[in-house]
């Protein structure tokens, strides 16, 4: 949620300082109270949302988000509010962006820092300064180009957002991963893995839901040198794409965030540390790779790579595929079996598919 206000600001979609400004605070009340003077002026103005959720809007806010280290889910959420926008935004674009982005704000948990010392620093228009060129112009709900806002926004603490100079990190929070697991891509919160663990290689052990997985690791089954493979987690298998928080939360506190890693179909709450991989696809339910993997086999994780594969030929792939049947469907009835029908990949933000099999 933390991330999302603050894409959400530099998106252009809320006013400057919205997003860190703490909710009990005097600033937040007194911003609440210009955003209803702001919307009718929008209003009366005949500005639509689609005026300022430009590409390059949405390219800004990518920006913003893998400065801050932001959640994986934004890889889900910005997509897919590009696409209800008519406006196509990839993980490739993530991956791009995050590249050529220096990691900023070192935001817990996998930093120092909380949301309040953010605000104290100048908040997200402090964030977009330091950025300086690589925010581009763009129309904001507040009247002013996001540039000019970067531009006259006052950094009060440099240790909290550094200059580009100073970077945490050469690259921004996430990292797009391809490979044969996942061929459409998966993804990874790269600085919340240590340097050690940037590269990991180790012996699947597979669960078929979280609630395996759990069971297992609980029970001691789950060792160093592990890569545990959750599926059937994803948009269509779960359904709804659980966060994996529990199995990632107990391998922390065993101790091995950086002695096992994880990999899902799933997703992951803003908490994850360490080597763990999601939004593979495609999805297991989908006919993904992920589905045939079996306990054995040598998996590795490349971050600087950008590589997901395991140690598996197509050929044997095409051996495993021809006996390998689905699990049945989790929910037959209703809205959740409807759903299952029509939900896209992760890899498409998981928004719902028309008739002609587009997203609708």
């Amino acid at each position: 949620a933390n991330t999302m206000a603050c894409v959400t600001e530099a998106l252009g979609m809320s006013l400057p300082g919205c997003a860190a400004a703490p909710a009990v605070s005097a600033e937040k009340a007194r911003i609440a109270f210009l955003s209803g003077e702001r919307i009718v002026a929008l209003v009366n103005e005949n500005v639509a949302a689609g005026r300022i959720m430009t590409r390059t809007a949405f390219r800004n806010a990518v920006r913003a988000d893998v400065a801050l280290g932001g959640s994986t889910n934004t890889a889900l959420h910005i997509p897919a509010i590009a696409h209800d926008a008519g406006v196509k935004l990839t993980l490739d674009d993530f991956d791009e962006i995050s590249h050529s982005t220096p990691h900023l704000a070192n935001m817990r948990p996998g930093g120092e820092h909380f949301m309040e010392d953010l605000w104290h620093a100048g908040g997200i228009p402090a964030l977009l300064k330091q950025l300086g060129a690589l925010i581009e112009g763009n129309p904001t709900v507040s009247g002013r180009d996001i540039s000019a806002v970067a531009r006259d926004a006052v950094v009060w603490e440099e240790d909290m957002v550094r200059p580009a100079g100073k970077a945490y990190h050469s690259q921004g929070g996430l990292a797009v991963l391809k490979g044969n697991i996942a061929p459409d891509g998966s993804v990874v919160k790269q600085t919340a893995v240590s340097e050690k663990a940037r590269v990991f290689e180790g012996k699947a052990i597979c669960f078929d839901s979280e609630e395996e997985a759990m069971k297992a690791i609980l029970g001691g089954c789950v060792k160093a040198g592990h890569v545990v493979v959750v599926r059937y987690e994803g948009p269509a298998g779960g359904p709804g794409m659980r966060e994996m928080l529990s199995p990632t939360s107990a391998i922390a506190g065993m101790g091995l965030s950086d002695d096992v890693a994880l990999i899902t179909d799933g997703r992951f709450s803003g908490g994850t540390r360490g080597p763990c991989v999601g939004h593979i696809s495609p999805e297991a339910a989908a006919g993904g790779n992920i589905g045939l993997l079996v306990d054995g086999d040598r998996i590795r994780i490349d971050i600087p790579a950008r590589k997901l594969d395991a140690d598996v030929s197509d050929g044997e792939f095409a051996e495993r595929r021809k006996n390998w049947k689905p699990l049945p469907p989790k929910v037959t009835r209703g809205y959740l079996a409807r759903y299952t029908a029509l939900v896209s990949s992760a890899a498409e933000g998981a928004v719902l598919k028309g008739p002609k099999g587009n997203g609708g």
